[in-house]
């Protein structure tokens, strides 16, 4: 529709400037004459006036389609009476009268005006400019137009694409033209259109609120209906370019076509029905979405929300009751409402007896009253348009009854009428007040201090350029009758704010539009404010905020895979792999846990593994602990009685104080299982294997100091030649080195590469078992190594004295005893090996306390035994007394023992 507009603008250009050229005789000059005058209605008080500002408004809402049959242009007429334009218009003409009634505006200078009705079409808008311009009797522009009066500028032209097309020819002359309703985006291109501003806000504005409004509500999946001109396409890019920085999609994007087309409108009425966008944002005037209203109430479209834009959220022409249920619970955006004193007075005074060839104000008798003006030819009710069933209706519904002129406005409910919402109305006012005040403050000017270059000088009333006057409208600051501050910026655009309006039924079944929140936009604030006191009426079945999402968001513990080919918004929800979470919901990539972390079930959070060590307070590691307490105790209680009777022949046999010894050394194995005990630490695991270590390698080598005297006490008894037994001194020398080569050992291990606390997590994914890591197993074999070598030689020492006389058992005990501790750390290694967590731990405990029981019971229990429960036993007698062997006489003592070889003795001391 919009080109065939431009291609009829372009035939009525052709059409006013063509020229009919018949040639005389040679002497004879050219002439040319205008084949016709465009075909436009309006109003004109220019009389008397030094300045005239001229109005385009949309008093008709279409033209009457051309005639296919006729090839010429034609300047079309107009139909489809529209109350709300008509408003406007008049709003226009009491602000004229209020500003000249005024002294402190244009004290000397009345004000004029000639409006035009733009048939809210482009080509009646490039017809009224050009009028403006040429006066239809000139070949170029001398603005002073058809009045004669001086054009200082226009208002208007009350729709995007009409102002768009006015100012493209305005603009090339530089007339300035306040736009009251028009919001198209592109209309702040300077460079395109350098003499329109506005007072009413742009688009960019209003798509930036809709955005942040559907941010509000949790909206993610939205569909738009836009019409098919600059407000609607250009309303539409920018709210698409916003909803994708805000990472919101786009369901479906369809057209209302300006001409009735069935597949067009058909094809958004089923993009409606098959989408489950459940909100939809509809940038359309109101004029415009008349006929889609119809559609959706044929084909019973409800449960959906709509966003409206500012030009058809308060229009009654839409606001209707019977639109309720399929349009009620809109939410939008508009522009403040305030009262204008005077107005509604104004508005009423109306009648087409005042002036019988007022034919817009006898189309508006006719049509609000729905009867026929006496000796009138003016149509009213007519339309041309192509209906849903595809045919053309021509008629034009006269009504048979005459007006009588007695008629009462009272009894209207129109749009015309209603001063309740006064927005865009306030606008038009706006306009022609920015309009007066720049006229003032260029009438004001004082020469030499003007703003123009050279020599500061200024303008002067009637005799100024459009850009001169532009100066001032461009740098426009004023208040307005409500207090509301109006600047308007190098763009021509306005800062200011929305009101957020809900449609809702009244008491008496009407829509109410109510407030439930604001949009304010300045320069250095956005600000979105949603009424946390007022209820909005949402159009669903449930009655509750409508869910509008292509795919739901996805649950924590999910992540969403996108589907190809589709919007962003359309996706899948894949669970998280193990050992990945992801905590908010709608997440698009899940997070991974740290090394001491793993899943919940949900996948929504990380939990802390369980760390898993033998602790103090838990069963096994207290019974552990009580064994090794007690096992400590009880070395102790052998010590004590060892101490209490260390001078008894038994206590002093094979070397007191290697006892005393092997007692400290079983204690520190006992208590050393302590440190395997509890959370590990890195010097706890450092400390636990060097004191075990060194603990039985004092053991072992005190052990080997007694097995080798009694080894050397049976030598002497079997040999035949003089041998001597080993000096107590080299015994403990023995001792010495074995603890000291151990002790250099653990030295170098713990310096060089000392064990560290070490978290397995290969044994259990949902556990972190807390163990030590030898470091080097170099180091580690070689501490125990030397133990195993010094057990070693115990067992085989003393495996050759336990034939010794039964009376003197010790070394059957060690043997005995040695026997036992083998089988304990044989055992041990399959069992350690193929045990986990802390029980490996335990099997290590478990050992350490078996071999060290054994050591103690095998050692000292015997003597103990003696000692404690026979007492007469533990006499020199008892414990040295002679004893035959075959042909040897073999004396042990706690003193002594004496040797009888060919009638020699060979005295050797046991024990000093």
């Amino acid at each position: 529709m919009a080109s065939r507009n431009k291609c009829l603008a372009l035939g009525f250009l052709a059409f006013l400037w063509a020229e009919l050229c018949t040639e005389g005789k040679e002497e004879e000059e050219q002439t040319c004459r205008l084949l016709g005058k465009f075909d436009l209605n309006g109003y004109v008080d220019a009389k008397n006036h030094s300045l005239v500002i001229g109005g385009l408004f949309p008093i008709h809402s279409r033209t009457i389609p051309a005639n296919e049959s006729i090839l010429e242009p034609v300047s079309a007429k107009c139909e489809g009476f529209n109350f709300r334009g008509f408003r406007w218009m008049k709003t226009m003409i009491h602000t004229i009268k209020e500003i000249n009634e005024r002294k402190d505006i244009l004290p000397n200078i009345t004000l004029g005006y000639q409006i035009f009705d733009t048939c809210f079409t482009i080509s009646k808008s490039v017809e009224a400019a050009l009028v403006f311009l040429t006066g239809q009797e000139e070949n170029k522009p001398n603005f002073r137009n058809s009045t004669g009066a001086f054009l200082a500028g226009i208002i208007g032209a009350g729709g995007s694409s009409l102002s768009v097309a006015a100012s493209r020819i305005l603009g090339l002359y530089y007339l300035p033209q306040v736009g009251y309703a028009s919001t198209c985006s592109i209309l702040s291109d300077k460079y395109q259109f350098p003499s329109y501003l506005r007072t009413i806000a742009s688009d960019k504005i209003q798509s930036e609120a809709m955005v942040r409004l559907i941010q509000h509500f949790g909206w993610v999946w939205i569909g738009t209906i836009a019409a098919d001109d600059d407000y609607g396409k250009y309303g539409v890019k920018l709210f698409k370019e916003n909803m994708e920085n805000a990472n919101l999609c786009i369901a479906f994007s369809e057209i209302i076509p300006k001409v009735y087309s069935y597949e067009k409108m058909q094809r958004a009425v089923d993009a409606i029905k098959t989408s489950t966008a459940r909100v939809i944002v509809l940038y359309a005037s109101d004029i415009d979405l008349s006929p889609f209203a119809l559609e959706m109430v044929y084909h019973n479209i409800t449960d959906r929300t709509w966003i409206a834009s500012e030009a058809w959220i308060t229009s009654a022409l839409i606001a209707k009751p019977e639109y309720f249920p399929y349009f009620g619970g809109s939410i939008g955006f508009a522009i403040p409402r305030t009262d204008i004193p005077g107005l509604k007075e104004f508005l009423y005074d109306v009648h087409p007896s005042k002036d019988p060839n007022d034919v817009l104000t006898i189309e508006f008798w006719q049509t609000a009253f729905n009867c026929t003006w006496p000796n009138s030819n003016v149509p009213y009710n007519s339309d041309h348009r192509v209906n849903m069933t595809g045919k053309e209706d021509r008629l034009h519904a006269m009504s048979d009854t005459f007006c009588t002129g007695e008629e009462k406005l009272e009894d209207l409910k129109n749009t015309y009428l209603d001063v309740s919402q006064l927005r865009i109305t306030n606008n038009v006012k706006q306009a022609v007040y920015s309009m007066a005040y720049a006229l003032d403050s260029l009438s004001t000017c004082e020469e030499g201090r003007g703003p123009y270059v050279p020599g500061n000088t200024c303008a002067y009333i009637p005799d100024f350029e459009p850009w001169q006057l532009m100066y001032y409208l461009k740098t426009l600051k004023f208040t307005t009758h409500d207090g509301r501050r109006i600047e308007i910026d190098e763009n021509g655009d306005v800062t200011g704010y929305y009101d957020i309006l809900n449609w809702q039924l009244d008491d008496n079944g009407n829509i109410a539009f109510v407030k439930v929140g604001e949009y304010v936009f300045t320069n250095s604030m956005f600000e979105l404010v949603i009424t946390k006191n007022t209820t909005i009426f949402w159009n669903t079945e449930s009655s509750e905020c409508p869910h509008s999402v292509c795919a739901d968001v996805c649950p924590p513990g999910t992540r969403r895979g996108i589907r190809q080919g589709e919007p962003i918004c359309c996706f899948d929800c894949i669970p998280c792999a193990d050992g990945y979470v992801s905590q908010e919901p709608g997440q698009r990539k899940c997070k991974q846990c740290g090394e001491d972390y793993l899943t919940n079930a949900q996948k929504s959070e990380c939990v802390l593994k369980e760390v898993e060590f033998l602790a103090y307070d838990e069963p096994l590691g207290f019974t552990l602990v009580i064994l090794s307490i007690s096992g400590a105790l009880a070395v102790t209680a052998v010590t004590v009685v060892y101490v209490v009777y260390r001078h008894t022949p038994l206590v002093n046999a094979n070397d007191r104080e290697l006892s005393f010894l092997i007692q400290v050394s079983l204690i520190i194995t006992l208590l050393s299982s302590m440190f395997f005990i509890g959370k590990p630490s890195d010097w706890s695991c450092m400390a636990r294997h060097v004191t075990l270590a060194l603990g039985f390698s004092l053991c072992l080598s005190c052990i080997l100091g007694k097995t080798i005297s009694l080894f050397l006490a049976y030598r002497i008894s079997q040999s035949k030649t003089r041998l001597t037994s080993m000096h107590p001194v080299y015994r403990k020398i023995v001792v010495l080195i074995s603890v000291l080569v151990e002790t250099g050992v653990c030295a170098a291990y713990l310096v060089l590469e000392p064990p560290r606390v070490y978290k397995n997590m290969e044994a259990q994914n949902t556990k972190i078992i807390l163990e030590c890591n030898e470091g080097s197993i170099e180091f580690l074999c070689s501490v125990f190594g030397i133990n195993i070598f010094l057990a070693l030689l115990c067992s085989l020492t003393t495996s050759v004295a336990r034939q010794l006389p039964d009376n003197y058992y010790e070394g059957k005990c060690i043997t005995f005893g040695m026997l036992v501790f083998f089988m304990v750390w044989i055992c041990f290694v399959p069992v350690y090996l193929n045990t986990k967590g802390k029980f490996k731990v335990a099997v290590e405990i478990f050992a350490i306390l078996a071999s060290s029981y054994d050591l103690l019971g095998c050692i000292f229990a015997p003597k103990c035994f003696i000692i404690l429960l026979r007492p007469k036993r533990n006499t020199s007698e008892i414990v040295g007394e002679r004893i035959s062997t075959l042909d040897k006489g073999i004396q042990l003592t706690a003193s002594s023992v004496s040797s009888e070889i060919n009638n020699t003795v060979a005295s050797t001391v046991l024990d000093e």
